[in-house]
């Protein structure tokens, strides 16, 4: 078709605006260049340390591999870091910005590695567990023992085969301290009956995946013992002399020596082992802040070295030949080094420990070459060593906090105004030490700010005066009861440790009671149902962001952290808790109580559902919640959400009902909860929770004001701890909507 006439183009006149559209690409370029070239004089200043950064790389490696459910996604990230390393590579032949290619190049190998660190580290020693309960006559040799007086019992840890196929498995089995004898011990044979079951998925979604530990911990099914046991084989005359036998020794020592709820935490400090501990005591040292005391960590293999090495130091230097002709801090650290280690296999060498004797390690040695000894880079090498060996410790409550930690003191201390603060001056005794204590309180507080999104997630409950209580806490635990227990112990090689054995005694007594008034304390306990993925990714992203920079860039760390505390403040509670056997659920009214189908104060499943309610009173049974209409088989509840009104009917007992009676009442609710499989004829207005779909969905929560449902099922993947679950996979969050 012929074209009638020339279409007019206005590409305008010289000056005008129309040239700006065509300069605009080159005006981005311009900034882009300019953004990189800051980058690079960042990256490249002396001041800022990059290689901290290739630590947090590896363990967001490990990280990306436990948060992506599927196999096909673990291979898009290690191909995607690929391309990023390549691309980096290439820039760091083309481009003259090194700092920048570098940076690509190194963490995209970094994040890599650690993916498929954890990646393989799952199919070595991951072990499938057993494919449904089972009673079962086993033989198999005691691999551990852990006693676990306050409980009751003690729980061995068996190589055996598993019944039906013959495989070697490891198990895990609870023996009563009734059924317990001296010759269990590692090494010995035995045959007993147990109930097994394959380590349970989480109760509740958003509740500890024991699951998931039971994987990387190489057991393949947990139980409790039926029956006697018989001694087929003792134990090897050499396995007496076990560092095992030996802490048991020791921890029965101590108890021995120093009574009550003090002697057990005596023993924790000793020998790591914290089974003789109360629980109203644990729980107590938790709310309070105080629970990091309980574990060997780095306060206590810290305490042992420095003393050890200030002891040598010393001792050694009574001897001229010697001082004169050795450097002293270097055998010192020998010494030190050797004692850390030493107390490191006593208490168990858990991985806390162990990474507390490597990052002391590093400190040795920094002192011993006469460089600074306290510095990110030590802490960055310390998490590597850790994170090789042991990956999936990154998700652990124990890693986070200790590193978490450690990061807020170094952090803090190596930040101008703090190091202003605390720089010599000519000045009184007293204003000196007021400022050590001002120092000591800030630092606790800092700490407990670094800990309380950590353990939030984890807990779902967290100690608010924690700073108050480690002031005193701290210092009490590092300066004199940690002495006395190893000056007593000492002196119980003559006898004459009785003195010092109560001196230790009354110490604890009262570290025990300034936990117990702290946690009894209005407010001392923040509670927090849960908190999701996204929301603890960035509270830690930006305070690495914080911690790991220098100068004024470290303050935009603030803006995730603000982000992520908003996003904690909106996340709504669970209206309804159901459980993965539907043997309990709980609902909370409208003045924030607690209501639960069964009576089981102390409970595994009763805890969690307090923990995952938000709920502050303790629960009461389900007959006394407001407009509640209960028989002997069944409880009708009216609730009252998103202005209307949602009618729930909930099982007590398993005796069978009339199905045309059930059918009636299911008709006229909204919402049905039942432990046993209900007939088809039962139809609720909107959902039936039974055994059939908790045996496909496991615990499930319940948010009416969203008219959501979300199940332990959900973003089910294929991790080896899940793959051997029941139900199938299912997307997050399913949204259902109610019949009108």
């Amino acid at each position: 078709m012929a074209m009638q006439g020339t279409p007019l183009v206005p590409f305008g006149e010289p000056g005008s605006g129309a040239d700006v559209a065509v300069q605009r690409p080159w005006r981005i370029r311009t900034l882009l260049s300019r953004t990189a070239d800051g980058a690079e004089r960042f990256l490249a200043s002396p001041k800022q340390d990059r290689m901290p950064w290739l630590t947090v790389a590896f363990a967001a490696g490990i990280g990306a591999w436990f948060a992506l459910p599927a196999m096909s996604l673990w291979f898009v990230a290690l191909g995607s870091a690929g391309a990023l390393a390549g691309l980096g590579w290439a820039c760091l032949r083309m481009t003259g910005r090194p700092a920048i290619s570098i940076a690509l190049l190194a963490t995209a190998l970094a994040f890599a590695l650690g993916m498929s660190v954890i990646w393989a580290r799952s199919e070595v020693v991951g072990t499938e567990p057993i494919a449904a309960p089972v009673f079962a006559k086993l033989d198999g040799t005691i691999l551990e023992r852990e006693e676990q007086p306050a409980q009751g019992r003690v729980r061995l840890v068996l190589a055996t085969r598993e019944p039906d196929t013959g495989r070697a498995i490891k198990v895990r089995i609870n023996v009563p301290s009734a059924s317990d004898d001296a010759v269990l011990k590692e090494g010995a044979k035995i045959r007993l009956g147990a109930r097994l079951m394959p380590p349970s998925p989480p109760i509740l979604p958003g509740a500890y995946d024991f699951a998931r530990a039971a994987w990387f911990k190489g057991y393949a099914a947990t139980g409790s013992l039926a029956g006697g046991i018989e001694v087929v084989a003792e134990a090897p005359s050499r396995e007496g002399g076990s560092l095992a036998s030996a802490q048991r020794r020791l921890s029965a020592h101590v108890r021995s020596r120093v009574d009550g709820s003090a002697g057990s935490i005596a023993a924790a400090f000793a020998s790591g082992d914290r089974g003789g501990i109360l629980l109203e005591d644990e729980e107590a040292m938790r709310d309070a802040g105080l629970t990091h005391l309980l574990s060997i960590s780095g306060l206590h293999v810290s305490a042992v070295i420095a003393a050890a090495y200030f002891l040598a130091l010393k001792i050694l230097a009574l001897w001229p030949w010697l001082a004169l002709r050795v450097r002293l801090p270097l055998c010192a650290a020998a010494v030190g080094a050797g004692a850390g280690i030493a107390y490191t296999l006593l208490t168990g060498a858990e991985v806390p420990t162990v990474r507390s004797c490597i990052g002391a390690m590093l400190v040795l040695g920094a002192l011993a070459l006469g460089r600074e000894p306290l510095s990110m880079r030590m802490v960055a090498v310390a998490a590597f060593c850790v994170l090789l060996f042991w990956p999936e410790a990154v998700i652990g409550p124990s890693f986070q906090m200790s590193f978490a930690a450690v990061l807020a003191i170094i952090a803090l201390h190596n930040s101008g105004p703090v190091q202003q603060f605390l720089r010599p001056r000519d000045e009184a005794l007293a204003a000196k030490y007021a400022r050590r204590v001002a120092m000591l309180f800030i630092t606790g507080a800092v700490i407990e700010i670094a800990l309380t999104p950590i353990v939030l997630f984890h807990f779902h409950r967290a100690g608010l005066y924690g700073a108050f209580a480690n002031v005193v806490g701290i210092p009490l635990v590092t300066f004199l009861s940690m002495p006395l227990i190893a000056l007593a112990l000492l002196l119980d090689l003559a006898g004459l440790g009785g003195p010092v054995w109560w001196l230790a005694g009354k110490s604890l007594d009262l570290l025990l009671w300034i936990a117990h008034f702290t946690a009894a304390q209005p407010g001392a306990v923040k509670l927090v149902p849960q908190m999701g993925m996204g929301t603890i990714a960035l509270f830690v992203g930006g305070a690495l962001w914080l911690a790991l920079w220098r100068g004024r860039v470290r303050l935009w760390g603030l803006l995730p952290a603000a982000v992520g505390a908003f996003a904690l403040a909106v996340t709504p509670a669970a209206d309804i808790l159901v459980t993965r056997d539907g043997a309990d659920f709980g609902i909370v009214d409208q003045d924030g109580q607690l209501h639960v189908l069964r009576s089981s104060p102390l409970s595994y499943s009763q805890t969690n559902l307090i923990e995952l309610s938000g709920s502050e009173h303790p629960p009461v049974p389900v007959r006394t919640y407001p407009d509640s209409r209960c028989s002997a088989d069944f409880c009708s509840l009216v609730v009252n959400r998103s202005e209307r009104e949602w009618v729930l009917l909930v099982a007590l007992n398993l005796q069978r009902i009339d199905e045309r009676q059930l059918a009636a009442a299911c008709e006229l609710s909204d919402i049905v909860i039942a432990d046993r499989w209900l007939p088809r004829s039962c139809q609720p207005r909107w959902l039936k929770l039974d055994g059939r779909y908790l045996n496909e969905n496991g615990g499930t929560a319940i948010y009416l004001d969203d008219k959501r449902v979300a199940g332990v099922a959900d973003g089910k993947g294929e991790h080896g701890w899940q793959r051997f679950g029941s139900g199938s996979p299912k997307q997050e969050g399913r949204q259902l909507s109610p019949a009108p």
